[in-house]
């Protein structure tokens, strides 16, 4: 079909997400920057006659486990085969990035689970897209707010203890994002017991990562994020393998939006997924 697979830029970047914007995926208002600045050769495309037609994520954690996502083909060029030849290129060049044996996720939509499973997935869990309008809630004495020069080590670490592999870089632009407030709690230790990131997007707010140690701290976290947007849509991406993140859910009386399932091709990631009460993004896991 004369088509050219290669990596893109920023401005090609930006453009994939217009067109997700268009079909109502509703990406944070920073996202893209912050994905081309960590992974910067972590999107590819396809191009036609020099046009870009199609691309997503392929995103390489050190090499240790990959994550596929932002999956998108112009409206134009659907129907043809194109979309399953560009899938199939993302899937097979993050493998060559990755070591041997290391997973790769995506969070797939139900109307293409059949064809990710085709392509070696299996799946693991549901995830389901959460929403509320934000409300004012009394704000819990042990809250506290990143604000900027906050000493974050902890928070990466916990971090690290509940996404299974390194992504410190990625963590430290998504807390220091302008877009963005970050809660988190700790013990008497001063040890992390959970941490909340709430963004901007352009319909919105999106909740994500929320990880915390037991759904008490979720919920305190979970409500001073909507104590932060009253009056404005609050979405949340819950693992549904995590009986607390749905019972956080219901709780709060928040509407479904829609599904996917997480992925994995390989031998799938041992995490916590009980501190796992929110997932950071469809787009990078």
């Amino acid at each position: 079909m004369g088509l050219e697979f290669r990596p893109l830029d920023f401005d090609e970047i930006q453009e994939l997400v217009r067109w997700a914007a268009a079909e109502g995926w509703d990406p944070g208002i920073n996202d893209e920057h912050i994905f081309y600045t960590c992974y910067p050769e972590a999107f590819y495309g396809y191009f036609q006659q020099g046009k870009l037609i199609g691309g997503g994520s392929l995103v390489s954690y050190n090499g240790d486990f990959g994550f596929m996502g932002f999956f998108i083909v112009h409206p134009h060029f659907r129907g043809n085969g194109i979309g399953h030849s560009l899938w199939f290129k993302r899937r097979d060049t993050l493998l060559s990035k990755l070591n041997p044996g290391a997973a790769i996720g995506i969070d797939g939509v139900l109307a293409m689970q059949t064809f990710y499973s085709n392509g070696g997935f299996v799946t693991a869990f549901r995830d389901e897209r959460r929403v509320r309008m934000g409300e004012a809630f009394p704000v819990h004495s042990s809250i506290r707010k990143v604000h900027k020069g906050t000493e974050i080590t902890e928070i990466l670490k916990f971090d690290l203890n509940c996404f299974g592999v390194k992504r410190e870089e990625f963590m430290k632009l998504w807390i220091a994002n302008p877009s963005a407030v970050t809660f988190y709690m700790m013990n008497e230790r001063e040890e992390v017991i959970g941490f909340a990131v709430i963004r901007k997007t352009s319909n919105g707010w999106k909740v994500g990562p929320l990880f915390a140690n037991e759904f008490s701290s979720a919920e305190v976290l979970y409500t001073a994020c909507l104590n932060e947007v009253p009056n404005e849509k609050v979405y949340l991406d819950i693992p549904c393998c995590n009986a607390d993140a749905v019972k956080l859910a219901e709780r709060y009386q928040t509407e479904y939006v829609f599904e996917c399932a997480r992925m994995y091709y390989g031998t799938p990631p041992e995490l916590p997924m009980d501190k796992v009460f929110g997932i950071t993004t469809f787009e990078l896991g």
